[in-house]
């Protein structure tokens, strides 16, 4: 059972989910075929530049996401072209979310265990280039989450597919007065669009 806030968050991303306009959807499609295809042992890689927003949303959202929809067997990972630190203003958005954290180490960049409910499955996180030993070496898919790591790694070495999925960066808002919105904007965003791609891959 996920935590309560958890849950009400979950709710309202997956009804966003529902009402992605067309265009997003067909971004999207790519995505939730190779989970639909790939349900029993599928593997996401989220791939940004430096591994410390974008990309870390989407491992988070698309595991919560394989939580909600029973896909148990399917597994997300996160990486950069270089690493970094999972960033402070997101991982403040993941808990506002209603995700619990537990900061392991006190390194620069930490090692960030995440828990979503009672007896629900944790997983550990922290910034990673996208070919670390911690991430799978073949039979992947590659989400690239940004158009600069999209450019920067024209092959993405062991990927069986390669999904172009962008997002506009939330640290265009570090510092501001919209620097919390900026962030719970993102990070919901990428939240039902892993609903959705979810859902219409479980779809019977």
């Amino acid at each position: 059972m996920f935590y309560q806030k958890l849950e009400e968050y979950i709710n309202r991303a997956q009804s966003i989910s529902k009402t992605l306009d067309k265009e997003r959807q067909a971004v999207l499609g790519p995505l939730a075929e190779y989970i639909k295809q790939n349900k029993e042992k599928g593997q996401l890689i989220f791939i940004c530049t430096h591994n410390s927003r974008r990309s870390h949303f989407g491992q988070i959202w698309a595991h919560v996401a394989a939580l909600e929809f029973g896909l148990l067997n399917l597994r997300t990972f996160s990486g950069g072209t270089e690493a970094t630190a999972f960033h402070p203003n997101a991982r403040a958005a993941i808990e506002r979310a209603g995700i619990v954290i537990d900061t392991t180490s006190k390194d620069v960049n930490p090692l960030v265990k995440l828990s979503f409910g009672t007896s629900l499955q944790t997983i550990e996180v922290f910034s990673k280039a996208y070919d670390d030993e911690y991430n799978p070496k073949k039979n992947f898919a590659a989400v690239m989450t940004c158009s600069e790591a999209d450019a920067d790694c024209p092959i993405v070495s062991g990927a069986s597919t390669r999904i172009p999925l962008h997002y506009q960066d939330p640290k265009v808002s570090d510092g501001t007065g919209h620097q919390d919105q900026t962030y719970d904007e993102r990070c919901l965003q990428i939240a039902s669009e892993m609903f959705y791609a979810f859902e219409k891959a479980s779809a019977k």
